[in-house]
């Protein structure tokens, strides 16, 4: 299957036209710190307070606007050499299969990402500004600001004054990374001590995995870890109901679940075909009569390797981020890893608690899928799956996949466990009425030759 990105006209940056004669404040640096950005000026797209509404005046905001503003932002960076390497020109291609999963090679990837600079044992760890956090990015890696109009419309204002008088601003940046550095990570997780040695800080650099890779950062000066709360849930939220597309997804990384910073974030970008964990079948989970007041409905993945939690609707995009905010809150307060996508213009919710660091850790995971040097995060769990190597690329299998993704999934008996501590912190009651699982369900589908070629190259 040929794969295809969507271009866009490019939006100009107010970083691209007069850049020398803009005058700098703060430090000098021009960076997202309290030193510059109270005094910075930055474009501003302010999202709608309730995206059910749709907008009836003449001059509203067109519903593609957002997702054409941010690819043309992100276009702009590309154009401007920010990038450490073209990322649409990597080749990637549809897996022959029931679930068709994504394969993409990009082989410089894990020779320039930036190394994980703390401890992989603990999801909650506290903020530490020695280390590498968004406050040290350039102005110039920032797309907008992304706040709420408190209105039923959406507006973008080319420039505007950074203000912090009452909350810090959220924004909307390229995926960006200091470049790579020596690193030593001595054992890792559950009762093992871990102790790293805090690396030198290079230049930043952006290393980018899909076309539209972008970070949103919420309340970037208030230093909040990497951890989630109900507030920058229902922002991401808000993010992927302002896009409008099924082909712009948001994730989410613990630590321990592959984070690499920590600093509060999540990820997005744009692909333009299904993710398998979206064509997988679900199974609902009957609630009880006083569980379905938010109007979320919850299912559990069927027939894929990685076991997951589906929810789905919510009376308003509050309901739905309460129910999941609850759930992740638990996760990380009891220190179990997981990974979120968000799918379908925020309609749809996809939860994975995993375990594969843990695995790592105890020397459960067989070498040769260590040998990949695959970091199953939640783009790899959802089905879109970035190899380091030409022939793990060429060889990648339906089957090849379900190894790597059957090692994140907790055990049967380990997620029915969670599950339950789950529902109870979102206030959800299961119902007796739900049908027994099959024992089998989840065998990976096995696949023969194929007739398909080798892929495509993904072309601007």
């Amino acid at each position: 299957m040929k794969l295809t990105i969507k271009r866009v006209p490019t939006v100009v940056s107010n970083y691209q036209e007069d850049a020398g004669e803009r005058p700098r404040g703060g430090c000098g640096r021009n960076c997202l710190g309290h030193c510059c950005l109270p005094v910075s000026e930055l474009p501003v797209y302010a999202f709608k307070a309730n995206p059910t509404k749709l907008p009836l005046q003449e001059d509203a905001v067109p519903t593609d606007f957002f997702i054409n503003l941010l690819l043309g932002q992100w276009e702009d960076r590309m154009t401007q050499g920010l990038f450490r390497y073209d990322v649409t020109a990597c080749e990637t291609k549809v897996i022959p299969g029931n679930l068709g999963f994504v394969a993409q090679l990009n082989e410089g990837r894990h020779l320039k990402k930036r190394p994980t600079e703390f401890r992989v044992d603990r999801v909650l760890q506290p903020f530490d500004s020695a280390k590498f956090n968004f406050t040290k990015v350039g102005q110039e890696e920032v797309l907008f600001q992304f706040e709420n109009s408190g209105s039923d419309d959406s507006y973008f204002l080319r420039s505007a004054a950074v203000t912090v008088a009452d909350r810090a601003p959220n924004v909307v940046a390229i995926n960006v990374h200091p470049g790579p550095v020596p690193i030593y990570l001595i054992s890792n997780l559950c009762t093992l001590s871990a102790k790293l040695l805090i690396p030198v800080f290079d230049i930043l650099k952006v290393s980018p995995i899909e076309y539209g890779h972008v970070l949103l950062i919420p309340r970037v000066l208030d230093h909040v870890p990497q951890r989630i709360d109900q507030e920058s849930f229902l922002l991401a939220l808000h993010m992927a109901a302002e896009a409008a597309s099924p082909y712009f997804r948001l994730g989410y990384n613990s630590l321990g679940a592959f984070a690499t910073i920590n600093h509060l974030h999540f990820q997005a970008y744009y692909l333009t075909v299904p993710f398998p964990v979206e064509k997988a079948a679900t199974q609902r989970i009957p609630l009880a009569e006083g569980g379905i007041k938010s109007g979320v409905k919850v299912s559990k993945l069927m027939n894929y390797p990685v076991r997951g939690l589906v929810f789905e609707e919510g009376n308003t995009l509050n309901d739905l981020a309460n129910v999941v905010s609850s759930a992740c809150i638990w996760l990380q307060d009891n220190n179990v890893p997981c990974n979120v996508l968000i799918s379908d213009s925020g309609r749809k919710i996809f939860l994975f608690p995993q375990c594969y660091a843990e695995k790592q850790a105890l020397g459960e995971v067989s070498q040769e899928l260590l040998d990949t040097q695959v970091n199953p995060a939640v783009w790899e769990i959802s089905g879109h799956i970035v190899l380091k190597r030409r022939d793990d690329y060429e060889e990648a299998s339906e089957a090849s996949a379900w190894r790597l993704l059957a090692e994140v999934s907790l055990s049967e008996a380990r997620f029915e466990e969670v599950k339950a501590y789950i529902f109870d912190a979102a206030c959800l009651v299961q119902s007796q009425a739900e049908e027994e699982t099959d024992e089998a369900i989840y065998a990976p589908v096995l696949v023969g030759p194929s007739a398909v070629g080798e892929g495509c190259l993904v072309i601007p």
